[in-house]
């Protein structure tokens, strides 16, 4: 196989292996096809009226104040004397549209409505909202469009205010809360000279929804605990105290009004969210009007923690749900059908309705829920052969029945306690069946990726030993080479083809089954390698590869433990400074060696430090800006007196230029959070500034002299000058203490290439990106270039995850990109944001290249004014 084909085939190899993973585990859980089920008597109101306070967490909202006052007194009042309250837990990804669908449609999201930045239904489905006789929406452009569209007919309306008023740097973002508000009032007003309106506000069925942000909006400006923050919710408390006295009047105090209020997520202390932290899970929930119970006085309660006495709400009964539960509640009180995905419990506790009432809602939602299993277990039955295929036992035919019937007797002999328990049951059934026949496939898939990617590595290892190796012995020419594994192979393609053919698979099933087939061919047919390489290995002595072998697993394990673990990264990095120490290298290369261990020591700093964005703190980021320029006019004295200077002035021009954006990029940064400290905004100057330094960015360095260490000054001075605008504290000296080390690495590696008689010093002074490199001096591989393979990922992943946690949404701060812009906007900031981690990736990838003699890899250079480029090998 040829270079070019080689890497092809590895790029979509690769690509299916990432695909996979969404399409196996995060594929859409919905089912369409059921019908609507709703409960047959009467209900307690007439209409619903749902507030959600965006990024509300609970203990902002039930906590008190340092003199026990409450922060929201409207509210307590309401939980203390009218209504019911409690915990609605949330679950990843704790974001604001799955967050409402879960709340309006019972369900919790597909991750794929993440590709659409959580505006668009990737999916349609049902909600409260579109079984609801009228439904009118005032709030965000990027959550109420979402359930009008796909609603059937024309009876979801909203209103929204512009996109451009959710401004992270508004004076007061607690204004979007007042135009719901005020909006609210208008509309209702309008009504008494619009008869229309007035009737269809009078009708049954009715929905009205709020959706408050300004909370969310203020919490991500000025973190949870500030003033704002707080009285944000003071403002929402009497927001909604007005609204309600409003509508009491409007309807004429008919009793006949229900009301919830809870949050679609929490936020982290520094302003984040989209994990799992329980200040992100937890949200509150109060209802109250029609069909509500009323407060329930308790001695004692027994939950893990500690809130209720730190709220002081010991003595009135808590009563937690899980979020989805919160739609099956709305659609019982104002007697709506249960939405058809919904996956949500009744939380029989809220409602204040006699138990004949209580015993047939649940009953409804039985068999809302167990007709989503039927559809599930049916379109799974339909493609899967009779013989193979395996019914979830514990919700057979003949079970289903059998709860249906006995529920319903129960409810006729009037055993309604016994009749909500068994519903129960059937529904918590129906959950694990929906579950089960959603993941039916997810093994079979799994093990077939499985396979495909072990045998994609092996071939990998076995074409690095063959063509970079001398452990194998030279191949004998056979022109007749056997066909009997190509046709086995063939065979065995055609056998799984078929196989998922007669079942009416999916076409993605094809390429995970069919992928090993032919990778697995190439495995077979460097049979001979395997062979060869064995012999080599039962040469070796035992203790040897014993020893190497644990030192090998020891040092997977600190990769993994690494992902969870942050501080690993600490103990890896100490480990490293000894490194020149242990292998003796300190002797020959005193002076580089003393640097190395330093810096080793200062970069494992940064991983035991907090997370990013939980403490701003600019001055650092001032500091880091003002060191990278002290560290450029050293770094050019040094290359004016090196033997290879500049071609001329141009080569001085960018560099000062590169200069001047690192200068300017600290003002910039210092100038703008001043400015959103001071509700003034976003500069127009400083945005402007940002855009241009992140375009100029990319193309600077192509400028720079080709030289191998003036061309990496140049990148790393390009990048630092956009790090800096995306950092917000510490880390912004992270890229400086990483370069740093990067460069030192490479000086280190050609000391250890002493070792094998190969010193590449004056090769790597003179090494210019604008020539092609002789590849017939390309060296063969030693096993030190497997600790190099190791050094080469660990600083990968110390670039990812030495200031915070890619794997989780809420190590981002938003404020990280307030200099490019402070208008919501999921796309461009998570943009920004996975940018900002992928220049320290950059880093440590460029410079890790010319460290290893590893890798073929792709430059680009800038020659006589055109970009060329080059396939070249380093070394």
């Amino acid at each position: 196989m040829g270079v070019p084909v080689f890497i092809l085939a590895g790029l979509l190899v690769h690509f299916v292996f990432l695909a996979s993973i969404f399409d196996i585990y995060f594929s859409s859980p919905l089912v369409h096809g059921m019908t609507p089920q709703q409960t047959p008597l009467p209900p307690p109101a007439k209409r619903l009226v749902l507030f959600v306070a965006d990024g509300l967490r609970a203990d902002s909202l039930f906590e008190l104040n340092s003199n026990n006052t409450p922060q929201a007194p409207y509210l307590r009042a309401i939980l203390e004397n009218n209504g019911s309250w409690g915990i609605s837990h949330t679950r990843v990804p704790t974001e604001s549209r799955p967050g409402h669908v879960a709340l309006i449609a019972g369900f919790y999201e597909d991750v794929s409505a993440v590709a659409k930045g959580w505006k668009e239904n990737p999916v349609e489905f049902d909600s409260v909202f579109n079984e609801s006789k009228h439904t009118w929406s005032w709030g965000s452009p990027d959550i109420l469009p979402m359930f009008a569209k796909g609603a059937t007919g024309d009876h979801v309306y909203t209103f929204c205010y512009t996109a451009e008023s959710e401004d992270f740097g508004a004076q007061d973002a607690a204004e979007l809360d007042t135009w719901v508000f005020d909006h609210v009032k208008s509309f209702f007003n309008s009504s008494r000279s619009n008869q229309t309106l007035f009737s269809a506000l009078n009708e049954e069925k009715v929905v009205l929804f709020l959706h408050l942000l300004g909370i969310d909006t203020n919490g991500h400006a000025h973190r949870p605990y500030s003033k704002e923050y707080k009285e944000n919710i003071r403002k929402v408390d009497e927001g909604v105290e007005e609204i309600v006295s409003m509508l009491e009047s409007f309807y004429g105090n008919d009793g006949k009004t229900a009301y919830i209020l809870t949050s679609d997520h929490g936020m982290t202390d520094w302003g984040s969210h989209g994990a799992g932290h329980p200040s992100e899970t937890l949200t509150p929930l109060i209802a109250w009007g029609a069909g509500v119970n009323y407060p329930q006085e308790v001695t004692s309660q027994l939950f893990e923690d500690n809130f209720l006495k730190e709220w002081k709400l010991e003595n009135l009964k808590r009563m937690d749900v899980n979020q989805a539960d919160i739609a099956p509640l709305m659609a019982s009180l104002i007697g709506v059908p249960f939405p058809l995905n919904s996956v949500g419990t009744l939380p029989l506790e809220y409602l204040n309705n006699s138990d004949h009432f209580k015993a047939e809602s649940m009953f409804t939602n039985a068999v809302q829920v167990l007709e989503q299993f039927k559809v599930k277990m049916s379109q799974k039955k339909r493609t899967t052969l009779s013989f193979l295929f395996t019914p979830f036992k514990p919700l057979s035919d003949s079970e289903q029945i059998n709860f249906l019937k006995k529920a319903r007797l129960y409810i006729q002999q009037q055993k309604y306690s016994e009749a909500v328990s068994l519903c129960k049951t059937l529904i918590n059934l129906a959950l694990e069946g929906l579950s089960y026949y959603h993941t039916y496939d997810r093994l079979f898939l799994g093990l077939s990726i499985a396979v495909s990617f072990v045998g994609w590595t092996t071939y990998v290892i076995l074409v690095i030993i063959k063509t970079h190796t001398n452990l194998i012995k030279a191949a004998q020419i056979n022109n007749k080479e056997s066909t009997g594994p190509l046709y086995s192979f063939m065979f065995a393609g055609m056998i799984i083809a078929f196989f998922l053919l007669i079942q009416a698979s999916p076409w993605t099933y094809y390429v995970y089954c069919l992928l090993p087939v032919p990778i697995w061919y190439a495995v077979v047919r460097e049979l001979h390698v395997i062979q060869d390489l064995a012999a080599n290995l039962w040469s070796l002595p035992v203790g040897h590869s014993v020893g190497f072998l644990l030192i090998c697993i020891l040092g997977i394990e600190l990769l993994v433990f690494s992902f969870f673990y942050r501080s690993t990264l600490t103990v890896g990095l100490l480990v490293f400074a000894g490194w020149p120490v242990i292998t003796q290298m300190w002797v020959q290369a005193k002076r580089t060696t003393l640097i190395w261990t330093l810096l080793c020591v200062f970069l494992a700093v940064f991983p035991l430090m907090p997370v990013v964005g939980r403490e701003p703190n600019i001055p650092l980021v001032i500091v880091a800006g003002l060191t990278t320029l002290l560290i450029s006019c050293f770094s050019l004295a040094s290359f004016s007196r090196s033997e290879n200077k500049y071609r001329g002035k141009e080569d001085l021009k960018v560099y000062f230029y590169q200069m001047f954006s690192i200068a300017l990029s600290t003002y910039v940064v210092s100038s703008t959070h001043n400015s959103l400290k001071n509700k003034q905004g976003l500069p127009v100057f400083n945005q402007i500034v940002s855009w241009m330094t992140l375009a100029s960015s990319s193309a600077l360095p192509l400028l720079s002299p080709t030289l191998l260490f003036q061309r990496l000054f140049s990148i790393l001075l390009s990048l630092m000058a956009t790090y800096l605008l995306l950092s917000t504290g510490y880390e912004a000296l992270f890229p400086l203490v990483l370069s740093g080390l990067m460069l030192v690495w490479i000086q280190m590696e050609q000391e250890a290439l002493q070792h094998y008689g190969l010193s590449l010093r004056s090769k790597l002074a003179v090494f210019n990106f604008a020539y092609a490199t002789d590849i017939t001096q390309f060296r063969q591989l030693h096993l030190d270039d497997i600790r190099r393979s190791f050094f080469f990922v660990f600083f990968i992943v110390t670039a990812f995850f030495g200031t915070g946690n890619i794997a989780s949404v809420n190590s981002f701060d938003p404020a990280s990109v307030y200099c490019f812009l402070t208008v919501f906007s999921p796309f461009m900031m998570g943009g920004l944001l996975l940018l900002k981690l992928c220049i320290c990736h950059v880093r440590s990838s460029i410079s890790t290249v010319f460290s290893s003699g590893l890798a073929e890899v792709f430059i680009i250079s800038a020659k006589k004014g055109l970009n060329e480029v080059r396939i070249i090998r380093v070394f």
